[in-house]
C-alpha cells in the first residue's frame, strides 16, 4: 500500500469535520474572487458613471462577506486543528501499541530517545500536515484555477504570457525539493539522537553526580547538539535555495505583468480599469502559488515524519513467531535440545545447549560474565528465537504456544528491577491485576516487605518516585518478588536477583527468594553461595557450551572449572554471608 494510501486512511474515521473543513476552504477561495469582480464593476462602470449608491451598497456587501468569510476561517484554523490532533492521537496510539508487540531484537537495536522523537515531534509535524495540507492544497489549487479564468476573461493575451513562466517555477521548484527531502530527513535523525542523549543523562543523573562527569555529559550532548545544527544548516541551506529561487520567479510574474500590463496600455488594447483589476487579479494568482511554496517546507518535515513513523509500523512484529495454542497450567518440566543461538548480524552466543529440569527442582546456571546464562533464561520465556534446536515445557515445544499464556506461566526476577512510577501498589499489582486485597497484602509479606508499607504514613498508596527513586536497593527487589507471588508462576527465574544487593540485605531477601521458588521449577543465575549451593543441579555455562554440570558436592569433588570458580570467587564471599548471617542473629538477637 502506497504512503498516500495509509495516510488517507487516518481520514476516514473524521469524514465529517473533513468534508466541511473543505467545503469552509473552497467557501473561502470563493469569498476571495469577489474583491477584484468588484472592483473591475467601480473602476469601470460605477466610478467612471457616478453609481455611488452602488458604489455604496458593494462595498457593505463585500464586508458582510467579509465577516462570513472570517467565521469560516474561524470553523477552519479550530476544527481542522483539532481533526489534525485527533489524527495524531491515533498515530500516536497506533505507534504504541506497536511498539508494545515488538521483539526484544528491535529494542536491541533502537534507542529509547530516538523512539520518544518519533512518537512526539515526527507525530506533530504530520498532524500540521494533515490539517493544513488538503485545505491550502485545496483553496490554492481553486484560486490559481480561477483567478487565471478571470485573467484570461480580462485579457487572454497578458493572461497567457504570465501562465508561460509556471513550468520554470515547477522545474526550479522540483529541482531543489529533493535537496529539501534528504536535507529534513537528516535533521530529523539528528534530533533523534539529541533526544537519545538527553534522555540517557536524565536517567543517569545520579550516576553523572557520582562520578563528578558533568563535563563528560556536557560533552555528549553537545557533540548531538552540534551535529543536529549541521543537519539543520544543512536543511536550511536547501530550504533557502528553494525560497529564494522560487520567490525570484513570482517576483518576475510581476515585472511581466508591469511591462507587458504597460505595452498594451499605450498601444490601446487594454484599458486603465481593466489594466488595475488585472494587476489586483495577478496578485491573487501569485499569492496562492506562493502559499503551496511555503507550505511544502511544512509538507516535508510532515511526509518525512510518517515515513519514520510508517518504518516503526511495517517492523515485524513478535507474536509473528507465536503458536496458536494455548499455555495450560505447566508442571514445569524444562527441556533444552540442542539449542543454538545466535543475535542478529552477531556471533554464536549458545552451541548445542542441552539439559533437562524435572518439575520442581532448582538448577543453578554460573559462569564468566558473557557466557550465555541470561540468554538462556531470556530463551524459555520465547523472548527471542532460537537459531536451531528447540526448547520444551512439559514435552511441548515453546513455539506451538501463544505469547501470552506462555509468559503466564513464567516469572522473572532480575538483577536491574525495574519499577514504573506511581504507587507501591501499583507496581505490585502489576503481578495481577484483578488481585485482591488479600491477595495483596499476602504477596507483601511473603516477600517480606509488608512491615515497611504498613510503617510508611500512606502505606500502599505511597508514591515510590521515576523507577522506584524513592526505595532502597533491597525494597525494590522485594517489591519485584512480591508482583511474583501475585502473579504465581509455574516457572521461576531468577537472574541475578540478590548480586547487587549487600551481604545483609541478601540474606533477608534470600528467605523471600526460597519461599517463593517452592513447589517450582527454578532456573538461578547467581554467583553467590546462598543461591547455589541448595541447588538440585548446578550448569557451568561457558563461551556459549555447558561445561559442567552436577551438585554443588559432585562438582566440588572433582578438579573442576567449577571448583576453580568456587575457589577464587565463593570463598570470601561465603566467609561475608557467614558474617552477615551471625550478625543479623544478633540484631534479632
Amino acid at each position: 500500500m502506497s504512503l498516500i494510501k495509509r495516510f488517507v486512511q487516518y481520514y476516514k474515521p473524521h469524514k465529517l469535520i473533513f468534508t466541511l473543513d473543505m467545503i469552509a476552504a473552497f467557501l473561502v477561495a470563493l469569498v476571495g474572487m469577489g474583491y477584484p469582480i468588484i472592483t473591475r464593476y467601480m473602476l469601470n462602470d460605477f466610478i467612471p458613471n457616478q453609481k455611488l449608491d452602488l458604489v455604496i451598497i458593494c462595498s457593505i456587501s463585500l464586508l458582510l462577506i467579509y465577516v462570513v468569510r472570517m467565521f469560516l476561517r474561524y470553523f477552519i484554523q479550530y476544527y481542522g486543528h483539532i481533526m489534525g490532533v485527533r489524527m495524531q492521537a491515533q498515530m500516536r496510539s497506533d505507534l504504541f501499541n506497536k511498539l508494545e508487540k515488538l521483539p526484544y531484537t528491535f529494542y536491541d537495536e533502537h534507542e529509547t530517545g530516538s523512539l520518544m522523537s518519533r512518537m512526539t515531534n515526527d507525530l506533530f509535524d504530520i498532524s500540521e500536515v494533515a490539517h493544513h495540507g488538503p485545505e491550502n492544497l485545496f483553496i490554492a489549487g481553486f484560486t490559481i484555477l480561477a483567478s487565471f479564468i478571470y485573467l484570461c476573461f480580462i485579457n487572454w493575451i497578458l493572461a497567457l504570457i504570465i501562465f508561460a513562466c509556471l513550468p520554470l517555477l515547477i522545474i526550479v521548484t522540483s529541482h531543489y525539493r529533493k535537496q529539501m527531502r534528504d536535507a529534513m530527513r537528516e535533521s530529523k535523525i539528528a534530533m533523534a539522537k539529541i533526544n537519545s542523549s538527553l534522555e540517557s543523562s536524565i536517567s543517569g543523573i545520579r550516576v553523572t553526580k557520582a562520578f563528578t562527569n558533568i563535563d563528560k555529559e556536557q560533552e555528549k550532548f553537545e557533540k548531538s547538539n552540534e551535529s543536529f545544527v549541521k543537519a539543520r544548516s544543512s536543511a536550511f541551506n536547501a530550504m533557502g535555495k528553494f525560497f529564494a529561487s522560487s520567490q525570484f520567479i513570482t517576483d518576475v510574474f510581476n515585472i511581466i505583468v508591469l511591462l507587458a500590463g504597460g505595452i498594451f496600455l499605450y498601444q490601446g488594447t487594454i484599458d486603465i480599469g481593466d489594466y488595475s483589476t488585472f494587476i489586483i487579479s495577478v496578485n491573487m494568482f501569485i499569492s496562492p502559488i506562493n502559499q503551496v511554496i511555503n507550505f511544502i517546507e511544512q509538507f516535508q518535515n510532515g511526509s518525512t515524519g510518517f515515513k519514520r513513523f510508517i518504518e516503526i509500523m511495517d517492523e515485524e512484529e513478535e507474536n509473528v513467531h507465536e503458536g496458536n495454542k494455548i499455555c495450560p497450567p505447566l508442571k514445569g518440566d524444562i527441556c533444552f535440545k540442542n539449542v543454538n543461538f545466535h543475535y542478529k548480524s552477531s556471533k554464536q552466543i549458545l552451541n548445542d545447549i542441552s539439559f533437562t529440569i524435572p518439575h520442581g527442582e532448582k538448577v543453578a546456571l554460573v559462569g564468566p560474565s558473557g557466557g550465555g546464562k541470561t540468554t538462556i533464561c531470556h530463551l524459555i520465556p520465547h523472548f527471542y528465537d532460537v537459531s536451531e534446536g528447540e526448547i520444551t515445557l512439559d514435552g511441548e515445544n515453546i513455539n506451538n504456544f501463544t505469547l501470552d499464556s506462555l509468559r503466564r506461566q513464567i516469572g522473572i526476577v532480575q538483577q536491574d528491577v525495574f519499577l514504573f512510577g506511581g504507587t507501591i501498589k501499583d507496581n505490585i499489582l502489576y503481578g495481577k491485576l484483578d488481585a485482591s486485597e488479600e491477595e495483596l497484602i499476602s504477596a507483601a509479606k511473603k516477600a517480606n516487605i509488608y512491615d515497611y508499607i504498613m510503617s510508611l504514613p500512606n502505606g500502599f498508596d505511597t508514591d515510590i518516585g521515576e523507577r522506584g527513586v524513592k526505595l532502597s536497593g533491597g525494597q525494590k527487589q522485594r517489591l519485584s518478588i512480591a508482583r511474583i507471588f501475585l502473579k504465581n508462576p509455574s516457572i521461576l527465574i531468577l537472574d541475578e536477583a540478590t548480586s547487587a544487593l549487600d551481604n545483609t540485605t541478601e540474606v533477608l531477601i534470600q528467605k523471600a527468594l526460597d519461599e517463593l521458588c517452592k513447589n517450582r521449577t527454578s532456573i538461578v543465575v547467581a554467583h553467590r553461595l546462598s543461591t547455589i549451593r541448595n541447588a538440585d543441579e548446578i550448569i557451568l555455562i561457558s563461551d556459549g557450551k555447558i561445561k559442567e554440570k552436577g551438585t554443588h558436592e559432585q562438582l566440588m569433588k572433582k578438579n573442576s572449572s567449577y571448583k576453580l570458580l568456587y575457589d577464587l570467587q565463593f570463598r570470601e564471599s561465603d566467609e561475608l554471608e557467614e558474617k552477615a548471617l551471625q550478625s543479623n542473629l544478633k540484631i534479632n538477637g
